[in-house]
């Protein structure tokens, strides 16, 4: 039986034997780079236009490349091209079949590493992969925007520890999630900005003796600043062993997924049977097996799930670069597959976040809101400002108030329909310095006294709360409307 012939690498002139199969089977990574062959393109052409800029390709050289070039990308883009693992990666594939169809191409990686070339493609996907994503949270944002102008009417008690705090409006809980929001879009923009410096020309590790024109290509790649001009990669080493755009760009994904994942959670509170707050679409929702009756939030419960992983791939970028020397090393083959996965299933979860809350038939359900914020415990604290207004300190008001709570849980009784007699006996109780009150002063009691006498029922108005909390960042109906118009530019 004839020995199987193996493909020797295109380095391969040093060593006498080509990989074992096992050996490339192991290293190859074209079944995961294949994804920057556009970004590989284009950046060989533009290296091909600078070579011939200085000389090193004829313009007949440069025009046939660059044909092949087009060529291969509309394979590619159709399918047809024909990937084969015995050439390790992306590049080698393209420029292998390039230099086949195209003499010329032998002269293509003049001047160029693939530890500069694999920078390079990065930095052009992660440009494009935050600028999609930054599109994507935006989308969500204006789902949210046009949500919370549905709900201004409805109020719903707001949470910490998840037991009832205050009373805010269904509108002001969506648009904290766009605030949220707003800062990953900002965040993944840093990212793009980040990346946007060429690192090409600083081949393996200290650049090369010919006489390249690294601003070519920069302008030619779209690396350039505000001003039209070329940003490159101040140090060789640096430029092929940093990997600090790769977990920027996880760390976006994951306080992204983050993010997600809270809102997710408070949409499957919101929709269970306990709270009932939320209607959800059944065209984002599964049903049992086994249990006919059940409508399951798994559109919700998925997205927190993926948050975990998002934070996996950063760890596992974190892992990865850690204790690495300077400069490249082949472990970082492996840094693509994190960043890539991260970009799907961010995307993936955005979209499926923004196709269930925008959905036509997602809504909230006012009767249970109303019911929830109808507790008066929720408007304790509006209590305790009042007394404030009366002049008692405001330590001694949540003494004041925790006492009247207690009187009401015990007795069964919403807090502002607390008999006369019960509020006659607490003031007693304060006026002779009786625990919890033995600290309070006889101007204290006095204060709690007036304040007690008049209209303090009038706190328990939901109307009333919301409408003393106009002031910036709060929940009043006046500034939701101004902060709904303001996203409603921002996002136009």
């Amino acid at each position: 039986m004839a020995k199987e012939e193996r493909k020797q690498a295109t380095w391969g002139g040093r060593f006498r034997e080509a990989p074992s199969p096992l050996m490339a089977k192991f290293s190859e990574s074209v079944s995961f780079d294949r994804e920057l062959a556009p970004y590989d393109i284009a950046g060989s052409k533009a290296h091909a236009k600078m070579l011939e800029s200085v000389g090193i390709i004829t313009q007949a050289e440069l025009a046939a490349i660059l044909a092949g070039l087009d060529a291969i990308l509309a394979e590619i883009a159709g399918g047809r091209f024909v990937w084969d693992e015995a050439l390790e990666d992306v590049h080698m594939n393209i420029e292998q079949t390039l230099s086949g169809r195209v003499p010329a191409a032998a002269k293509l990686h003049t001047a160029r590493s693939r530890n500069d070339q694999v920078a390079l493609d990065m930095r052009l996907y992660f440009r494009q992969a935050s600028e999609t994503l930054a599109y994507e949270v935006a989308s969500l944002m204006k789902v949210l925007v046009a949500l919370a102008d549905k709900s201004k009417g409805i109020l719903i008690p707001g949470y910490t520890h998840l037991q009832r705090a205050q009373p805010v409006s269904a509108a002001h809980h969506f648009l904290a999630y766009v605030e949220m929001l707003s800062r990953d879009r900002t965040r993944f923009g840093q990212v793009a900005a980040e990346a946007n410096v060429c690192p090409l020309g600083s081949g393996a590790i200290a650049g090369t003796t010919l006489p390249i024109n690294r601003a070519l290509v920069a302008r030619e790649l779209g690396f350039v600043s505000a001003n039209g001009e070329p940003l490159l990669t101040e140090n060789s080493m640096d430029a092929v062993a940093d990997r600090d755009s790769f977990l920027d760009f996880a760390h976006a994904c994951a306080v992204t997924g983050i993010h997600l994942s809270r809102m997710a959670e408070d949409m499957i509170l919101w929709n269970s049977s306990e709270f009932g707050f939320i209607f959800l679409p059944d065209a984002y929702t599964t049903g049992s097996s086994m249990m006919p009756q059940k409508k399951n939030p798994d559109c919700m419960e998925l997205i927190r799930g993926k948050s975990a992983r998002l934070q996996g791939n950063l760890h596992t970028l974190y892992g990865l670069v850690k204790g690495l020397p300077l400069t490249y090393n082949r472990d970082l083959q492996e840094d693509k597959p994190p960043v890539f996965d991260s970009f799907k299933q961010t995307q993936l979860c955005l979209q499926v976040m923004a196709g269930a809350l925008g959905h036509p038939d997602t809504h909230l359900v006012p009767e249970k809101c109303a019911a929830a914020v109808a507790d008066h415990l929720l408007l304790a604290t509006d209590l305790a400002d009042y007394l404030v207004t009366h002049s008692v300190p405001f330590r001694r008001a949540h003494h004041v108030v925790g006492a009247l709570v207690a009187q009401a849980v015990t007795s069964g009784i919403q807090l502002g329909k607390l008999p006369d007699d019960v509020v006659v006996e607490l003031v007693a109780a304060i006026e002779s310095g009786e625990p919890p009150f033995k600290d309070f002063s006889p101007s204290d009691a006095a204060a709690v006294k007036t304040a007690l006498a008049g209209n303090w029922r009038a706190v328990f108005d939901l109307s009333r709360a919301l409408s003393m909390r106009e002031r910036p960042g709060m929940p009043g109906p006046g500034e939701v409307d101004k902060r709904i118009a303001f996203w409603r530019k921002q996002l136009a």
